[in-house]
């Protein structure tokens, strides 16, 4: 029997650079067929940096926004099966997973990562090619679904948030914190540490890929000027036109969002709930290391930034000297 390597860590998810750029539509889209998102670190850069998060996991970004499409979490029989080794042995799954094998194992890898606890694994033995596949929890984000029953709307919201920030429209790997609440509302434990390692906020990410409605992300700073780019441009915007399909960009946190607060009424590093058009989402905000972001005149020409004679990211001829 072929197997395939099982996940890493509960905090920090490793994507494939080479596989995931393509999945960020077809990962939103797949997870809007299983019905999928806790804690964590993530990473989504060029490189394959870790980070220490809540309790020393890790979790990371990288899903490509081809796996974010809306079309694949409602075919594939999880959202009503459950991530249960029943729901994973259904004829609606096999018949999902074979569609396109590579991707479907990818959305797997980070459904699997948002929604079950570190320590569990979940395994599919395809019948058509015998290969065993393994996809380890990390975050924890939604224990019912994860226990096999059917995803409920909490759920869903929480796990689209969850895909929705470990997707990165270069399919690299970056270092990412991840607050927020699990969908039964305990908060994704985190450490001083972690906030002053991962001191740039970055966005919030919300919506639900199972019925339909998309997801969205905001910027939890100002958007940045033209000297600076990151990787991370799915999360942190650099205009109010970010193109990040199918991640929708809809402006500031601060104006769409409830931020979530202690027992004694003060501000935590997270929002509790955005809401859009009328209605009120779950959310995860994502932080990342100042590193994240890049400045033309740093000596360094980053994947970002272009040729040119001027300061611009687009045109920086301090990194990336004059074009040809």
């Amino acid at each position: 029997m072929n197997r395939t390597s099982a996940s890493q860590s509960r905090r920090h998810i490793h994507s494939h650079p080479s596989r995931i750029q393509g999945y960020a539509a077809v990962l939103l889209g797949l997870a809007l067929g299983l019905g999928t998102g806790a804690c964590g670190v993530g990473v989504e850069g060029g490189s394959d940096e870790t980070s220490q998060a809540r309790g020393g996991q890790l979790s990371s970004n990288g899903l490509s926004t081809n796996g974010l499409s809306t079309n694949g979490l409602s075919t594939n029989g999880l959202s009503t099966n459950g991530l249960s080794t029943n729901g994973l042995s259904t004829n609606g799954f096999t018949t999902w997973f074979n569609q396109d094998p590579m991707t479907a194992d990818s959305v797997m890898e980070y459904v699997v990562k948002c929604a079950v606890p570190s320590g569990q694994v979940r395994q599919f033995t395809n019948p058509v090619t015998g290969t065993l596949h393994s996809w380890n929890g990390a975050l924890g984000l939604a224990p019912g679904w994860a226990s096999g029953l059917a995803a409920t709307p909490a759920e869903q919201e929480v796990i689209s948030a969850c895909l929705a920030a470990h997707a990165n429209k270069y399919g690299i790997h970056v270092a990412i914190s991840v607050l927020g609440a699990d969908s039964d509302g305990s908060p994704i434990p985190y450490t001083a540490e972690e906030l002053a390692t991962f001191s740039e906020p970055e966005a919030c990410f919300f919506g639900n890929l199972f019925d339909g409605t998309g997801v969205f992300a905001a910027n939890d700073q100002p958007y940045l000027p033209p000297d600076k780019s990151t990787s991370r441009t799915c999360g942190l915007a650099s205009s109010s036109t970010q193109a990040c399909a199918p991640l929708t960009h809809v402006g500031m946190c601060a104006s769409l969002c409830q931020r979530a607060v202690d027992g004694g009424g003060a501000a935590l590093p997270y929002y509790a709930s955005c809401t859009l058009g009328g209605r009120a989402f779950r959310t995860l905000t994502a932080r990342i290391r100042p590193q994240e972001i890049y400045q033309c005149g740093d000596g360094v020409c980053q994947f970002t930034e272009h040729c040119g004679t001027g300061t611009s990211a687009l045109s920086c001829q301090a990194d990336c000297g004059a074009c040809p």
